[in-house]
């Protein structure tokens, strides 16, 4: 009887331990505080540098809030990443715009992913519900954010600048130093990004999968504009909202590529509402089915449907010399309502629109 009392106070004080425990506040200054750190449910990260070669994660427990206090500096060194990788649900992330550096110049060659010098990515692995609030990336080695959520999840106010990499450097020659530096490749459902810049040379967003996306009041200059894809086999996106976005000197601003020798995958309800895009330089609006090239021989093995450009009004400005906008559809394979009348072209010159009858409310 005594030891049965005796070891349910002992259960009993190890259960009060452990709630304890994880409403405690945790704090790191290095990587050694990690694993302390991630048994509370508030967590606070201090300035550190991360030593080159080494991934920041953060496998957290439910509920936890993450507030970032100090700037976070990367090691440079050539490997694959990813270089800052977090997870759990319902996660309250506030970066308060404190710096994460991923030592962008040191990767960038001229070359991108698999070439050249080996670069890091993503910089910033993202699997988490809850939200993810005021970020701040500079000089990422290639892609900036990877977004793999487990359940709902809003990003606001994120800022990702690598416009340093528009110039040249010792190892790119002429060309500009940063490639393949997108700022959200998106793969999950449920997702919300709004109210952010971004300064880079490849996708300010790219939709590699799923469902219920939605990129709205968002800032875009250089790189490639805002892509969905681009689309491999077996592969859903669908109920797709773009906002509200301002487009700067993009070569695309608006665009949706899948892969010539893709099957069974479906590209569907993609909304463009009140966008605006100026100084296009290759395209303003491309949607292709011969990816890699823009208007090759299109592939019809990706179903492409209801695409608009409606409610409100999607302007855009094309530079002279880059097409207004160019439609490349596989035969029989675009297909349902694709209203066009709130998309108001300008400048730049007439693309071709091939095998798609569905276009309606707009003309070249």
């Amino acid at each position: 009887m005594f030891l049965l009392l005796a070891l349910g106070f002992l259960v009993a004080g190890i259960a009060e331990v452990t709630a304890a425990g994880s409403s405690c506040i945790g704090t790191i200054s290095s990587l050694d505080d990690v694993s302390s750190a991630i048994k509370c449910t508030t967590i606070n990260i201090n300035a550190f540098t991360v030593p080159a070669g080494e991934t920041f994660e953060l496998q957290l427990l439910d509920g936890t809030t993450v507030n970032v206090l100090g700037d976070i500096q990367f090691g440079n060194k050539s490997w694959a990443g990813p270089l800052f990788q977090v997870g759990g649900n319902d996660i309250t992330f506030n970066g308060n715009n404190k710096r994460w550096d991923g030592g962008g110049p040191f990767y960038w060659d001229g070359q991108g992913v698999g070439v050249g010098i080996t670069k890091p990515f993503p910089m910033m692995g993202i699997s988490i519900s809850g939200t993810l609030n005021d970020v701040y990336v500079v000089n990422s080695p290639a892609h900036a954010f990877f977004i793999q959520n487990q359940g709902p999840l809003t990003v606001s106010g994120v800022t990702v600048d690598d416009s340093q990499g528009n110039y040249p450097n010792s190892q790119s020659g002429k060309n500009s130093a940063g490639r393949n530096t997108d700022g959200f490749d998106v793969g999950s459902n449920n997702v919300i990004i709004k109210n952010r810049y971004l300064f880079l040379q490849d996708d300010c967003l790219a939709i590699k999968s799923g469902t219920n996306i939605t990129f709205a009041d968002n800032y875009c200059e250089g790189g490639h504009g805002i892509s969905i894809g681009s689309i491999p086999s077996n592969v859903v996106v669908s109920n797709v909202e773009i906002s509200g976005n301002t487009v700067v000197s993009s070569a695309y601003s608006f665009r949706i590529k899948t892969q010539t020798s893709a099957t069974n995958s479906k590209v569907q309800n993609v909304t463009y509402t009140a966008n605006t895009a100026t100084n296009c330089t290759s395209y303003g609006v491309l949607i292709t089915q011969s990816y890699p090239s823009n208007e090759g021989t299109p592939g019809n093995g990706v179903t492409i449907e209801d695409i608009n450009f409606n409610p409100g009004t999607t302007s855009l400005t094309a530079k002279s010399g880059a097409y207004r906008v160019a439609v490349n559809c596989g035969s029989g394979s675009c297909i349902g309502n694709w209203d066009w009348s709130g998309l108001e072209t300008s400048g730049g010159k007439t693309g071709s629109i091939i095998n798609n009858n569905v276009i309606t409310g707009f003309k070249q």
